[in-house]
Protein backbone atom coordinates (compact mmCIF):
# COMPACT_ATOMS: atom_id res chain seq x y z
CA UNK A 1 0.00 0.00 0.00
CA UNK A 2 0.86 3.62 -0.68
CA UNK A 3 0.80 5.62 2.54
CA UNK A 4 1.42 9.21 3.29
CA UNK A 5 1.84 11.67 5.85
CA UNK A 6 1.39 15.50 5.07
CA UNK A 7 2.54 18.24 6.88
CA UNK A 8 0.14 19.76 9.66
CA UNK A 9 -1.34 23.15 8.77
CA UNK A 10 -3.56 23.65 11.62
CA UNK A 11 -2.48 26.53 13.78
CA UNK A 12 0.62 26.07 15.66
CA UNK A 13 -0.05 21.81 15.11
CA UNK A 14 3.44 20.86 15.05
CA UNK A 15 3.39 16.92 15.22
CA UNK A 16 3.22 14.32 12.38
CA UNK A 17 1.67 11.01 11.75
CA UNK A 18 4.62 8.67 11.23
CA UNK A 19 8.42 9.29 12.75
CA UNK A 20 11.47 7.44 10.61
CA UNK A 21 10.89 4.27 13.04
CA UNK A 22 7.29 3.95 11.90
CA UNK A 23 8.47 4.47 8.43
CA UNK A 24 11.30 1.41 8.51
CA UNK A 25 8.30 -0.51 10.07
CA UNK A 26 5.98 -0.03 7.06
CA UNK A 27 8.55 -0.29 5.01
CA UNK A 28 9.93 -4.11 6.21
CA UNK A 29 6.52 -4.90 5.20
CA UNK A 30 6.30 -4.27 1.94
CA UNK A 31 4.34 -0.90 1.91
CA UNK A 32 6.01 2.69 0.32
CA UNK A 33 5.91 5.72 2.16
CA UNK A 34 5.39 9.51 1.00
CA UNK A 35 6.35 12.01 3.22
CA UNK A 36 5.49 15.46 2.68
CA UNK A 37 8.56 17.72 2.45
CA UNK A 38 9.17 19.57 5.90
CA UNK A 39 6.45 17.59 7.55
CA UNK A 40 8.81 16.16 11.02
CA UNK A 41 10.78 19.50 11.31
CA UNK A 42 9.22 21.50 13.84
CA UNK A 43 9.65 18.29 16.47
CA UNK A 44 13.55 18.01 14.92
CA UNK A 45 12.94 14.71 12.61
CA UNK A 46 14.84 16.02 9.17
CA UNK A 47 13.82 14.78 5.81
CA UNK A 48 17.09 13.45 5.68
CA UNK A 49 16.47 10.96 8.60
CA UNK A 50 12.87 10.20 6.56
CA UNK A 51 14.29 8.86 3.36
CA UNK A 52 17.01 6.81 5.66
CA UNK A 53 13.76 5.10 6.93
CA UNK A 54 12.85 4.61 3.51
CA UNK A 55 10.40 7.27 2.49
CA UNK A 56 9.84 9.68 -0.35
CA UNK A 57 10.01 13.04 0.48
CA UNK A 58 7.60 14.94 -1.94
CA UNK A 59 7.20 18.52 -2.32
CA UNK A 60 2.99 19.69 -1.28
CA UNK A 61 0.28 18.24 0.25
CA UNK A 62 -1.44 17.97 -3.17
CA UNK A 63 0.83 15.39 -4.99
CA UNK A 64 1.02 13.37 -1.37
CA UNK A 65 -3.18 13.42 -1.46
CA UNK A 66 -3.09 12.60 -5.03
CA UNK A 67 -0.62 9.26 -4.95
CA UNK A 68 -1.58 8.29 -1.33
CA UNK A 69 -4.03 4.97 -1.06
CA UNK A 70 -3.71 6.01 2.58
CA UNK A 71 -3.42 9.00 4.54
CA UNK A 72 -2.08 9.18 7.83
CA UNK A 73 -2.12 12.36 9.83
CA UNK A 74 -2.31 13.75 13.64
CA UNK A 75 -5.42 16.40 13.71
CA UNK A 76 -8.95 16.88 11.46
CA UNK A 77 -8.07 17.62 7.73
CA UNK A 78 -8.73 21.17 7.35
CA UNK A 79 -11.41 21.98 5.13
CA UNK A 80 -8.70 22.38 1.96
CA UNK A 81 -7.55 19.08 3.11
CA UNK A 82 -11.14 17.54 2.98
CA UNK A 83 -11.14 18.90 -0.97
CA UNK A 84 -7.82 16.90 -1.87
CA UNK A 85 -9.89 13.53 -0.08
CA UNK A 86 -10.85 10.87 -2.63
CA UNK A 87 -13.85 8.04 -3.10
CA UNK A 88 -11.88 5.03 -1.63
CA UNK A 89 -8.99 6.75 0.47
CA UNK A 90 -8.44 5.38 3.59
CA UNK A 91 -7.67 8.59 6.31
CA UNK A 92 -6.35 7.79 9.61
CA UNK A 93 -5.98 10.55 11.94
CA UNK A 94 -7.98 12.20 14.80
CA UNK A 95 -11.66 13.38 13.43
CA UNK A 96 -14.02 14.79 16.34
CA UNK A 97 -16.96 14.97 14.35
CA UNK A 98 -19.81 15.57 16.86
CA UNK A 99 -18.85 19.22 17.25
CA UNK A 100 -18.07 19.52 13.60
CA UNK A 101 -20.59 19.45 10.72
CA UNK A 102 -18.60 21.78 8.34
CA UNK A 103 -15.96 18.46 8.74
CA UNK A 104 -18.17 15.92 8.66
CA UNK A 105 -20.17 17.10 5.47
CA UNK A 106 -16.57 17.68 3.60
CA UNK A 107 -15.71 13.98 4.49
CA UNK A 108 -19.20 12.67 3.62
CA UNK A 109 -18.77 14.52 0.35
CA UNK A 110 -15.36 13.03 -0.45
CA UNK A 111 -16.27 9.30 -0.77
CA UNK A 112 -13.24 8.54 1.61
CA UNK A 113 -13.30 5.89 4.26
CA UNK A 114 -12.12 7.94 7.40
CA UNK A 115 -11.11 5.89 10.58
CA UNK A 116 -10.82 7.63 13.84
CA UNK A 117 -8.27 7.51 16.06
CA UNK A 118 -10.35 8.61 19.34
CA UNK A 119 -13.10 5.99 18.80
CA UNK A 120 -11.34 3.37 18.00
CA UNK A 121 -11.62 0.88 21.51
CA UNK A 122 -9.47 -1.69 23.38
CA UNK A 123 -12.50 -4.43 24.20
CA UNK A 124 -12.26 -3.40 28.24
CA UNK A 125 -13.73 0.11 27.35
CA UNK A 126 -10.67 1.97 26.98
CA UNK A 127 -9.45 3.89 23.79
CA UNK A 128 -6.01 3.59 22.98
CA UNK A 129 -5.63 5.90 20.64
CA UNK A 130 -7.02 8.57 22.72
CA UNK A 131 -5.38 7.85 25.64
CA UNK A 132 -1.91 8.88 25.03
CA UNK A 133 -3.18 12.40 23.74
CA UNK A 134 -5.44 12.34 26.85
CA UNK A 135 -2.51 12.12 29.12
CA UNK A 136 -0.46 14.56 27.56
CA UNK A 137 -3.47 16.79 27.71
CA UNK A 138 -4.47 16.16 31.40
CA UNK A 139 -0.98 16.88 32.60
CA UNK A 140 -0.25 20.15 30.22
CA UNK A 141 -3.77 21.48 31.68
CA UNK A 142 -2.13 22.32 35.17
CA UNK A 143 0.84 23.37 33.90
CA UNK A 144 -1.41 25.61 31.07
CA UNK A 145 -3.81 26.64 34.14
CA UNK A 146 -1.19 27.58 36.38
CA UNK A 147 0.29 29.84 34.08
CA UNK A 148 -2.95 31.46 33.62
CA UNK A 149 -3.32 31.80 36.93
CA UNK A 150 -0.88 34.68 37.29
CA UNK A 151 -2.00 37.86 37.21
CA UNK A 152 -0.11 39.49 34.34
CA UNK A 153 -2.26 36.98 32.29
CA UNK A 154 -5.64 37.63 33.27
CA UNK A 155 -5.85 35.06 36.39
CA UNK A 156 -6.44 35.83 40.25
CA UNK A 157 -2.50 35.67 41.18
CA UNK A 158 -2.76 32.47 43.39
CA UNK A 159 0.25 30.05 43.04
CA UNK A 160 -0.76 26.73 43.11
CA UNK A 161 1.54 24.85 46.17
CA UNK A 162 0.88 28.12 47.97
CA UNK A 163 4.30 29.18 50.49
CA UNK A 164 4.04 28.19 54.07
CA UNK A 165 1.69 30.03 55.84
CA UNK A 166 -0.47 30.89 52.77
CA UNK A 167 -3.46 28.79 51.30
CA UNK A 168 -2.68 26.66 48.29
CA UNK A 169 -5.20 26.36 44.43
CA UNK A 170 -7.92 24.93 45.02
CA UNK A 171 -8.00 22.44 42.25
CA UNK A 172 -11.50 21.16 40.75
CA UNK A 173 -11.40 18.06 38.20
CA UNK A 174 -14.69 17.43 36.28
CA UNK A 175 -14.38 13.57 35.49
CA UNK A 176 -12.12 11.22 36.95
CA UNK A 177 -10.63 9.45 33.74
CA UNK A 178 -7.50 9.36 32.05
CA UNK A 179 -7.52 13.27 31.55
CA UNK A 180 -8.92 13.91 35.21
CA UNK A 181 -6.31 11.30 36.86
CA UNK A 182 -3.34 13.39 34.99
CA UNK A 183 -4.65 16.27 35.78
CA UNK A 184 -4.90 15.31 39.16
CA UNK A 185 -1.82 13.67 39.51
CA UNK A 186 0.25 16.87 38.79
CA UNK A 187 -2.05 19.50 40.84
CA UNK A 188 -1.35 17.06 43.90
CA UNK A 189 2.00 17.07 43.02
CA UNK A 190 2.30 20.43 42.59
CA UNK A 191 0.97 21.38 46.53
CA UNK A 192 -2.42 22.04 45.44
CA UNK A 193 -5.30 21.29 47.29
CA UNK A 194 -7.61 19.03 44.55
CA UNK A 195 -11.02 17.89 44.53
CA UNK A 196 -12.50 15.25 41.42
CA UNK A 197 -15.84 14.65 40.96
CA UNK A 198 -17.38 11.74 38.65
CA UNK A 199 -20.37 10.01 38.46
CA UNK A 200 -18.56 6.19 38.64
CA UNK A 201 -18.40 5.34 42.21
CA UNK A 202 -15.95 2.33 41.54
CA UNK A 203 -13.89 5.09 39.26
CA UNK A 204 -14.02 7.50 42.84
CA UNK A 205 -12.68 4.31 44.66
CA UNK A 206 -10.00 3.85 42.53
CA UNK A 207 -8.61 7.49 42.39
CA UNK A 208 -8.97 7.16 46.39
CA UNK A 209 -6.73 4.50 46.92
CA UNK A 210 -4.08 5.59 44.40
CA UNK A 211 -3.95 8.89 45.79
CA UNK A 212 -3.86 7.59 49.36
CA UNK A 213 -6.25 10.74 50.92
CA UNK A 214 -4.20 13.40 49.28
CA UNK A 215 -7.53 14.82 47.15
CA UNK A 216 -11.18 14.50 47.88
CA UNK A 217 -13.62 12.92 45.36
CA UNK A 218 -17.03 13.76 44.88
CA UNK A 219 -20.20 11.82 43.22
CA UNK A 220 -20.95 14.49 40.73
CA UNK A 221 -24.32 16.24 40.94
CA UNK A 222 -25.08 19.96 39.79
CA UNK A 223 -25.16 20.39 43.84
CA UNK A 224 -21.74 19.71 43.94
CA UNK A 225 -20.19 20.70 41.38
CA UNK A 226 -22.03 24.32 42.10
CA UNK A 227 -20.88 23.74 45.71
CA UNK A 228 -16.75 23.10 44.51
CA UNK A 229 -16.92 25.89 41.48
CA UNK A 230 -17.52 28.60 43.87
CA UNK A 231 -14.33 28.11 45.81
CA UNK A 232 -11.88 27.09 42.51
CA UNK A 233 -9.08 28.85 41.10
CA UNK A 234 -8.82 26.50 38.97
CA UNK A 235 -10.89 24.36 36.71
CA UNK A 236 -10.05 21.38 35.05
CA UNK A 237 -12.64 20.43 32.07
CA UNK A 238 -12.04 16.25 31.85
CA UNK A 239 -15.74 14.80 30.46
CA UNK A 240 -15.72 12.56 27.49
CA UNK A 241 -18.37 10.34 26.10
CA UNK A 242 -16.87 8.53 23.18
CA UNK A 243 -17.34 9.58 19.66
CA UNK A 244 -20.44 12.36 20.78
CA UNK A 245 -20.28 15.80 21.76
CA UNK A 246 -19.37 16.40 25.63
CA UNK A 247 -21.87 17.48 28.05
CA UNK A 248 -22.19 21.39 28.82
CA UNK A 249 -21.54 20.26 32.51
CA UNK A 250 -21.04 23.97 33.74
CA UNK A 251 -23.88 26.67 32.44
CA UNK A 252 -22.99 30.86 32.44
CA UNK A 253 -25.50 30.72 35.28
CA UNK A 254 -22.50 28.99 37.30
CA UNK A 255 -19.61 31.18 36.08
CA UNK A 256 -21.27 34.14 38.09
CA UNK A 257 -20.84 32.51 40.96
CA UNK A 258 -17.58 31.95 40.82
CA UNK A 259 -13.91 34.33 42.10
CA UNK A 260 -13.36 36.49 39.49
CA UNK A 261 -10.13 35.64 38.09
CA UNK A 262 -10.86 31.99 38.16
CA UNK A 263 -9.52 30.19 35.41
CA UNK A 264 -10.96 26.83 33.25
CA UNK A 265 -9.28 24.65 30.90
CA UNK A 266 -11.47 22.75 29.02
CA UNK A 267 -10.43 19.65 28.32
CA UNK A 268 -13.39 18.67 26.22
CA UNK A 269 -13.28 21.52 23.91
CA UNK A 270 -12.42 18.96 20.90
CA UNK A 271 -15.39 17.57 21.73
CA UNK A 272 -17.06 20.98 21.50
CA UNK A 273 -16.69 21.42 25.48
CA UNK A 274 -17.99 20.90 28.69
CA UNK A 275 -18.34 24.79 29.32
CA UNK A 276 -21.27 26.15 28.08
CA UNK A 277 -19.03 29.89 27.59
CA UNK A 278 -16.41 27.31 25.92
CA UNK A 279 -14.95 28.42 22.04
CA UNK A 280 -12.19 26.80 20.83
CA UNK A 281 -8.44 29.09 21.09
CA UNK A 282 -5.07 28.37 19.71
CA UNK A 283 -2.13 28.23 21.04
CA UNK A 284 -1.25 31.69 19.50
CA UNK A 285 -4.02 33.17 21.34
CA UNK A 286 -4.78 30.29 24.40
CA UNK A 287 -7.46 32.77 26.26
CA UNK A 288 -10.09 34.82 26.94
CA UNK A 289 -12.40 35.93 29.56
CA UNK A 290 -15.70 35.82 29.82
CA UNK A 291 -17.90 36.78 33.10
CA UNK A 292 -14.74 37.57 34.34
CA UNK A 293 -13.67 34.23 34.03
CA UNK A 294 -10.24 33.19 32.10
CA UNK A 295 -11.41 30.45 29.66
CA UNK A 296 -8.35 28.42 28.29
CA UNK A 297 -9.43 26.29 25.36
CA UNK A 298 -6.70 25.32 23.16
CA UNK A 299 -8.48 22.57 20.49
CA UNK A 300 -5.32 20.80 20.33
CA UNK A 301 -3.78 21.04 23.51
CA UNK A 302 -0.62 18.56 22.84
CA UNK A 303 0.56 20.12 20.34
CA UNK A 304 1.86 21.93 22.31
CA UNK A 305 4.49 20.11 23.74
CA UNK A 306 4.51 18.18 19.91
CA UNK A 307 7.59 16.18 19.96
CA UNK A 308 6.92 14.17 23.10
CA UNK A 309 3.34 13.68 22.47
CA UNK A 310 4.35 12.92 18.47
CA UNK A 311 6.35 9.96 19.73
CA UNK A 312 3.57 8.91 22.33
CA UNK A 313 0.86 8.93 19.86
CA UNK A 314 2.98 7.01 16.84
CA UNK A 315 3.49 4.34 19.55
CA UNK A 316 -0.17 3.78 20.03
CA UNK A 317 -1.01 4.58 16.29
CA UNK A 318 1.53 2.38 14.64
CA UNK A 319 0.30 -1.76 15.18
CA UNK A 320 -3.17 -0.56 13.51
CA UNK A 321 -1.51 1.53 10.46
CA UNK A 322 0.82 -1.75 9.73
CA UNK A 323 -3.00 -3.89 9.89
CA UNK A 324 -5.07 -1.54 7.75
CA UNK A 325 -1.85 -1.26 4.96
CA UNK A 326 -1.43 -5.42 5.70
CA UNK A 327 -4.94 -6.90 5.08
CA UNK A 328 -6.32 -3.37 3.41
CA UNK A 329 -9.00 -1.41 5.05
CA UNK A 330 -11.87 -3.65 4.20
CA UNK A 331 -10.58 -6.88 6.14
CA UNK A 332 -9.02 -5.27 8.94
CA UNK A 333 -11.67 -3.67 10.06
CA UNK A 334 -13.99 -6.69 9.75
CA UNK A 335 -11.38 -8.97 11.38
CA UNK A 336 -11.01 -6.75 14.58
CA UNK A 337 -14.28 -5.05 16.16
CA UNK A 338 -12.32 -2.83 18.58
CA UNK A 339 -10.77 -1.02 15.25
CA UNK A 340 -13.88 -1.16 13.56
CA UNK A 341 -15.02 1.37 16.09
CA UNK A 342 -12.89 3.82 14.67
CA UNK A 343 -14.81 4.19 11.66
CA UNK A 344 -16.81 6.81 11.10
CA UNK A 345 -17.41 7.55 7.69
CA UNK A 346 -17.57 5.10 4.37
CA UNK A 347 -17.85 6.66 1.25
CA UNK A 348 -20.51 8.47 1.69
CA UNK A 349 -22.18 7.39 4.45
CA UNK A 350 -21.78 7.95 8.48
CA UNK A 351 -20.86 4.78 10.22
CA UNK A 352 -20.66 6.21 14.05
CA UNK A 353 -23.57 6.17 15.50
CA UNK A 354 -23.19 9.19 17.87
CA UNK A 355 -21.97 11.48 15.12
CA UNK A 356 -25.15 10.44 12.87
CA UNK A 357 -27.50 11.06 15.82
CA UNK A 358 -26.13 14.55 16.46
CA UNK A 359 -25.68 16.08 13.36
CA UNK A 360 -28.53 14.81 11.69
CA UNK A 361 -27.57 11.86 9.20
CA UNK A 362 -28.52 8.07 8.66
CA UNK A 363 -26.64 6.16 10.38
CA UNK A 364 -25.54 2.65 8.66
CA UNK A 365 -23.65 0.35 10.98
CA UNK A 366 -19.76 -0.15 9.96
CA UNK A 367 -19.74 -3.94 9.50
CA UNK A 368 -22.72 -3.02 7.67
CA UNK A 369 -20.81 -0.84 5.52
CA UNK A 370 -18.30 -2.87 5.24
CA UNK A 371 -19.74 -5.51 3.38
CA UNK A 372 -22.50 -3.88 1.33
Amino acid sequence: MRIGTPKEIKNHEYRVGLTPAGVRELRSHGHEILIQKGAGLGIGLADAAYVAAGAEIVETAVELFARAEMVIKVKEPQPVECQMLRKGQVLFTYLHLAPDPKQTQGLVDSGCIAIAYETVTDGRGGLPLLAPMSEVAGRMSIQAGAHAMEKAQGGNGVLMGGVPGVEPANVVVIGGGVVGYNAARVAVGMGAKVTILDRSLPRLGWLDTVFEGRLKTLYSTADALETCLADADLVIGAVLVPGAAAPKLVTRAMLRHMKPGTVIVDVAIDQGGCFETSRATTHQNPTYVEEDIVHYCVANMPGGVARTSTFALTNATLPYAIALANKGYRKALIDDANLREGLNVHEGRVTYKAVAEVLGYDYQPALEALKA
